[in-house]
């Protein structure tokens, strides 16, 4: 159900606004995907299409800021001495499952923008921190690189873009299931 849209409160309301949008875009795309027009962002937001342009001039834009808690939360967890290439595989199939549009816009760019690249290269380097600790545990096999994991990431996230949420915890674990015979030794 879309917001009710507020009054316009000028230069006030732009953090307020900025946040609405970001909530809203979350849920939008997550629900119709990355190409779901950007007016029904603004409509969940409450908010007008001129006060979405003024904050994210593209698309790709609003996506970064959506994706970004997703990528602070990854970057987090990877710097934990603890975590394992596992956990961070299992973190990005989490929030492919909660929103396969991100995760397959990083992992497989829908266009070659370099904002969204260098996105995918920030998870990549968050992949190949945990590799050589998953060879060693006999995890993954020699030669398979971060680059690698990005394309496996890509191929679930697209593959869980297809299927109803509902389905989607159980067909990433098959997937997995599938691609760690090609990643294991």
């Amino acid at each position: 159900m879309p917001a009710e849209r507020r009054p316009n409160r000028g230069p006030s309301a732009a953090a307020a606004n900025r946040a609405a949008l970001i909530a809203a875009a979350r849920e939008v795309f997550a629900g119709a995907g990355y190409d779901a027009p950007l007016s029904m962002v603004a409509r969940a937001a409450g908010v007008g299409q001129g006060s979405l342009y003024r904050h994210f001039p593209d698309r790709v834009s609003l996506a970064l800021a959506v994706f970004e808690d997703s990528m602070a939360e990854l970057e987090a967890l990877a710097a934990r001495p603890d975590a394992t290439l596992d956990d961070v595989l299992g973190l990005i199939t989490e929030q492919s499952i909660a929103s396969t549009a991100f995760v397959a816009m990083v992992t497989v760019p829908p266009q070659p923008d370099e904002r969204i690249l260098a996105l995918r290269e920030r998870v990549a380097k968050l992949l190949a921190g945990r590799l050589p600790e998953a060879r060693r545990a006999g995890r993954v096999r020699a030669g398979v690189t971060a680059d690698d994991l990005v394309l496996a990431v890509g191929m679930v996230a697209l593959l869980l873009a297809k299927v109803p949420a509902r389905e989607r915890p159980g067909t990433a674990e098959r997937m997995w299931a599938l691609l760690r015979r090609g990643i294991e030794p």
